[in-house]
């Protein structure tokens, strides 16, 4: 009797192969990567983030050049799409020239971070103690969103190259 040879995946047996009516096709799976960043300045080397403190995130990027954000500023900067929307909303009111527009805003305490967690290997994210927990923050937007000068010069200057 002849070994149970694996020569097809449908057949177990040293009986012929099974006929079935529709085609087969012979494919590959292949595992792919996640895309790096195409600027390699936005990849981080080293992320801190200091939730007990309150102090905020500190980043060391891949060039060398070390970013310090408040949880404050993140939250101002947050991506999500209610976050935007409500920026843009609030950019036309005040494009618009509305008299309202310079009445004093009412008094909310800083929002801090309550929690962060990492986003697979490219974000991060946070619970803020105002409730709001939706942004995905990129290492891409963290970069772009740097409040130094050279890197708002670097990445948000239109002009710049």
């Amino acid at each position: 009797m002849r070994d149970n040879v694996l020569a097809d995946p449908l057949t177990l047996s040293s009986s012929p192969p099974a006929v079935f009516p529709f085609r087969t096709f012979n494919c590959k799976l292949s595992t792919i990567p996640m895309p790096t960043p195409i600027d390699q300045r936005k990849k981080p080397a080293s992320v801190k983030i200091h939730v007990s403190t309150g102090a905020g995130v500190d980043i060391t990027w891949s060039d060398g050049h070390a970013s310090h954000y408040d949880f404050h500023y993140l939250r101002e900067e947050c991506p999500c799409a209610t976050c935007n929307d409500e920026r843009e909303k609030k950019l036309a009111f005040t494009s618009a020239g509305s008299a309202s527009a310079a009445a004093l805003p009412m008094f909310k305490p800083k929002p801090s971070a309550k929690s962060a967690n990492a986003v697979g290997n490219y974000a991060l994210q946070f619970t803020f103690t105002d409730g709001h927990a939706t942004g995905i923050y990129s290492y891409d937007h963290l970069r772009t969103i740097c409040p130094c000068p050279a890197c708002a010069k670097t990445f948000r200057d239109p002009t710049a190259s």
